[in-house]
């Protein structure tokens, strides 16, 4: 495993028990040896799932099951069942099967229908999923669960993660508690063009699956789908949520439900960022002054993945000159003369050239600090957008020319 990363938070959180989920984890040993690979989580029967999914045109097996099973209302219960360490994605009618050999066995073994199990698997793409190690865990996993097991299962789905990620959010609604929690993995091929990697979030608020759908879609969009480490979108990214209903209280577009819902999935989408493969610089780019949000977010997509912005962060050197570069060649909108860029409060450019007041050193010194801010004006119109990302280390380089090794 590689070192912890320096931008990881300082604390994994407490995890509160979310009323009608249970977790339990195991070693299968699908790849790696000694360490937990494979958890399961039993949703009780009221429960509601909704998820989002990678439009990757090679999705994973496990994908393409998930999407045919999720818009689905039941009154069943629900099993998650997720493995580290291989994806099984480009693995033909074989990676068909062991989805089906898998929902097959954990129905069995929990009395859900097949249709009402989910799986994930992430790792690594093109080889064989060995979905019989998985499948002899099951009765190991089912007398396991347990109510407080969700910390553990966050460490059970990492593969070249430095750290686990959770997030928990409570509010009150009427007097009464209702509590949110998630998990996800992920720290390299990350550009999300739905969702992220892997990401499930637990309530026990009651709301109907529809509008939780609408609702994880929404925050989604503003959260998981603009954060980006390398650029490359996954075969396997999917996020799901449950609603167990257990708390007995109605959060159907509750302000603060969502906004609780919104700092769960953006904590959890800044720490796969902080997790970034060799990332020593968590770094946010926010675009102004666009043309319209989706131009807006076209030129921050620019910045943020750019090979030469990324390094120079790397580098510590203020090239703001890479900045232009990027905008000009997103294809959105944009002035040279127009244009307006700032490091953190200090304004580097404007209307065409850099700024006397500007100062190389000054540049230098925000560059050494592990958080940076990169804010462009384009000088055209009201569009907005921000986008996460962190820098192009040799450490990504090692860790990914090392991935299968």
């Amino acid at each position: 495993m590689p070192p912890r990363s320096p931008l990881a938070p300082a604390d994994f959180p407490a995890l509160p028990v979310i009323g009608g989920a249970r977790f339990a984890i195991a070693e299968a040993g699908v790849r790696y040896k000694g360490r937990p690979d494979v958890m399961l989580a039993l949703l009780d029967p009221g429960s509601v799932v909704a998820g989002v999914f990678t439009r990757s045109a090679t999705r994973s097996a496990n994908v393409l099951d998930c999407q045919s099973k999720i818009g689905t209302d039941s009154a069943e219960g629900a099993a998650i069942i997720v493995n580290s360490g291989n994806s099984n994605a480009f693995t033909g009618k074989a990676g068909e099967g062991s989805v089906a050999a898998i929902c097959q066995a954990v129905a069995a073994q929990t009395g859900l229908p097949a249709s009402r199990v989910f799986t994930s698997s992430t790792g690594v793409i093109g080889e064989r999923l060995p979905h019989d190690r998985i499948t002899a865990k099951l009765d190991e996993l089912h007398g396991a669960l347990s109510p407080d097991g969700m910390a553990e299962a966050a460490r059970a789905i990492m593969t070249t993660d430095t750290f686990p990620k959770a997030a928990t959010a409570e509010i009150d609604v009427d007097g009464k508690p209702v509590r949110i929690a998630g998990i996800a993995k992920g720290s390299g091929m990350i550009a999300p063009d739905m969702a992220t990697m892997l990401v499930y979030i637990f309530t026990d608020a009651r709301i109907p699956r529809a509008e939780l759908q609408a609702l994880v879609s929404e925050l989604n969009a503003k959260t998981f789908n603009n954060i980006t480490v390398d650029s490359d979108t996954s075969t396997s990214d999917t996020l799901l949520m449950a609603a167990t209903g257990a708390s007995g209280v109605d959060v159907t577009w509750n302000a603060d439900f969502t906004q609780a819902l919104y700092n769960v999935m953006l904590n959890l989408a800044h720490q796969v960022v902080r997790d970034g493969e060799g990332a020593t610089k968590f770094v946010t780019v926010h675009v102004s002054g666009a043309a319209s949000d989706a131009d807006a977010r076209t030129h921050a997509l620019a910045i943020a993945n750019s090979p030469l912005v990324k390094t120079a962060l790397a580098g510590e050197d203020p090239n703001w000159g890479r900045i232009v570069m990027a905008v000009g060649k997103s294809g959105a909108a944009a002035d040279r003369d127009k244009l307006s860029i700032h490091f953190g409060e200090t304004l580097v450019a404007s209307e065409g050239w850099v700024a006397e007041s500007y100062r190389e050193e000054d540049g230098a010194t925000y560059f050494k600090g592990q958080e940076i801010d990169i804010n462009v004006d384009i000088g055209l119109g009201a569009g907005q957008a921000t986008v996460w990302t962190c820098d192009l280390t040799h450490g990504y380089i090692q860790i990914n020319a090392d991935y299968r090794s």
